[in-house]
């Protein structure tokens, strides 16, 4: 399908294109005209290679400070580092003449470092590499600074988990993933030191550069001299203009076919997985105060499969990030077992960490992902590749996978080395509802694998249920009760707490001994799980599915409402003095009339009113 564009746009687009490549067309009519005898090839020569020379050496100066420059920029926040920002732009805006005079100020003659240098950062190749990297260097910092700060912070931290350092992840993640918006600004800052003129005029006349040349010859032989030396100039700047654009293309086209890196054998064992042992007790105390919220956990739990729960901003991310070490706490204590996790770095923790948008590094096939963590084993490799099904996606980049895909190599590349806690968040919040059912099955086959402790984060109680033996439910940055996860399904601490569990009605009652509450109208509520306290005024619902229509049913109800939905009906019935939702595939019931229904005692959830 042809795409639309807006009527102006074409329009607006053509005549600045027209505009610029005018002078180029009217510049080749003037071909025949030029006087090419009166060109001085040696001097052009000396100063095309001046040019080509203190451009390339600026440009490499520029890199090997901009681009940590640019990272600083993005990464460190507050008003110094913005001023900082601010200044290192300036040269942008200022004529070029001024920036030379500015520079006359710092290395001219009668100046510090030109008495210094005893001159000889003035008229010399050193002095038009200083000027060059002073009008430059603004492009590639900016271009840096953009690139990093546009880059989700969340690959370092998972690079960090996989033990690599802060140097190690800024040189294999960090600029590999920045280094296409970088590359232009490199492009830039060498077309801008190649043709700079005015400071160099200032600082530097001589050795001539190519423009520093053209001013010079132009003034000697005027306009039919000029082509002649412009020729060169248009030759370099299309020549460097056509390779960029080249190897962009060529990284572009060689990221398409999948790649095979290897052929992964299967091993035998649980190759990276610890060895289950005595469990070990984990034990998480937490503070972090942000703008607006405030965190603040105290959990201990034995059982290896744990869970966190709670709605959305509630800080159950949050909480996984500062047990990792990603983020800075106001107050932390990790421990599992013996071992005192909140002393260490994040590369040593021995972490794994799925974070919830999978975060594979863009620039690696899956074969390197996988042997990117330090102390990642063969056999681990070689296993997993197996496990997870991902024989013959070795060679495949992130972007060439399905969401499906990109979880179990991100699963995968946790896995690869032995880690006595994983740290799942959402993982399974981008996929389908088939696929998010088939992964959670495959992940409770592997828990069972794992020696290891995992804490999944999620909101959903369906997933907590399956997939974990203890839960923490927060909400607001405070838990709001932890234990047990059948004891907080059957009894949580409040409605609060039994919504965030599933329940859907919330309905009051009296308890009338261990394990039966009155509803009114004669209605006794029969329910497992822990012994309530006869005569205490509890609250209480049903779990979605816990109740159904039944013509022998046990409990005598009328229909209230009936709205169809497209599987069928959702009808609500009044039993005693409260009312409950059920979904059945057809009503068999009409509205008004008394009907008969089973409620499963364990899918009843009970609460203190008190």
């Amino acid at each position: 399908m042809r795409r639309r564009i807006p009527a102006p746009l074409p329009w607006l687009a053509g005549l600045l294109a027209v505009y610029l490549i005018a002078p180029l067309a009217a510049g080749i009519q003037q071909a025949t005209s030029a006087d090419w005898h009166a060109v001085d090839v040696p001097a052009l020569a000396r100063a095309c290679a001046v040019s080509l020379g203190s451009a390339t050496a600026a440009t490499m100066l520029i890199a090997l400070g901009g681009i940590p420059l640019g990272y600083l920029l993005a990464r460190l926040p507050g008003r110094a580092m913005a001023v900082l920002g601010f200044l290192v732009q300036l040269p942008l805006a200022l004529p070029p003449l001024a920036s030379g005079i500015l520079l006359l100020f710092l290395v001219g003659y009668s100046a510090p470092l030109g008495r210094l240098s005893g001159g000889a950062l003035t008229d010399s190749l050193s002095g038009i590499i200083l000027c060059q990297v002073f009008v430059a260097a603004p492009f590639l910092i900016i271009a840096a600074r953009s690139a990093f700060a546009a880059m989700d912070t969340a690959f370092e931290g998972v690079a960090a988990t996989l033990g690599r350092g802060p140097f190690a992840t800024f040189l294999r993640v960090s600029l590999p993933i920045a280094w296409p918006t970088i590359s232009s600004g490199l492009l830039l800052a060498w077309l801008r030191a190649f043709g700079e003129f005015g400071a160099t005029v200032m600082v530097a006349y001589h050795p001539y550069s190519l423009p520093v040349y053209t001013y010079v010859a132009f003034g000697a032989e005027g306009l039919p001299a000029m082509l002649p030396i412009l020729l060169p100039a248009l030759v370099l700047a299309v020549a460097v203009l056509a390779l960029s654009d080249t190897l962009a293309r060529r990284r572009g086209e060689g990221r398409s076919p999948p790649r095979r890196a290897g052929r992964s054998e299967p091993a035998p064992g649980r190759a990276g997985v610890v060895p289950a042992g005595e469990r070990a007790e984990l034990v998480v105390q937490l503070a972090r105060r942000l703008d607006g919220f405030a965190l603040d956990i105290d959990w201990s739990a034995r059982a290896r499969r744990l869970a966190l729960l709670g709605p959305s901003g509630s800080g159950k991310s949050l909480t996984l990030r500062l047990i990792a070490g990603l983020d800075r706490a106001d107050r932390a204590a990790v421990r599992i077992g013996d071992k005192d996790l909140s002393q260490l770095a994040p590369a040593r923790r021995g972490i794994a960490y799925l974070p919830q948008g999978y975060n594979l590094f863009p620039h690696l096939t899956v074969w390197e992902q996988l042997h990117f963590a330090v102390g990642a084993q063969p056999a681990a490799v070689r296993y997993w590749i197996e496990r997870l099904d991902l024989r013959g996606l070795e060679g495949r980049y992130p972007d060439a996978l399905s969401l499906g895909q990109q979880q179990r190599v991100a699963l995968a590349r946790a896995l690869v080395r032995p880690s006595r806690l994983i740290l799942l968040d959402e993982p399974f919040s981008a996929l389908d509802a088939p696929l998010r059912a088939r992964l959670r099955l495959e992940l409770l086959a592997l828990q069972h694998e794992f020696g290891a402790t995992t804490i999944l984060v999620t909101h959903d109680p369906e997933e907590a249920a399956l997939l974990a033996d203890e839960l923490l439910v927060i909400k607001d940055g405070r838990p709001l009760q932890s234990g047990p996860t059948a004891t907080l399904f059957a009894r949580p601490a409040n409605e609060t707490v039994a919504r965030l569990l599933g329940a859907e009605d919330a309905a009051a009652g009296v308890a009338i001994d261990q394990s039966r509450i009155a509803l009114g109208g004669g209605i006794v509520l029969h329910v497992a799980g822990p012994p309530l306290r006869p005569g205490a005024r509890v609250g209480w619902s049903i779990r979605p599915g816990g109740a159904r229509l039944r013509a022998a049913g046990a409990y005598r109800g009328c229909v209230e409402g009936v709205v169809r939905t497209g599987l069928g009906a959702r009808i609500t019935v009044r039993l005693g003095d409260s009312r409950i939702h059920i979904a059945e595939s057809r009503p068999p019931c009409p509205e008004g009339a008394s009907c008969r229904l089973d409620i499963d005692p364990d899918a009843v959830q009970v609460w203190s009113r008190e």
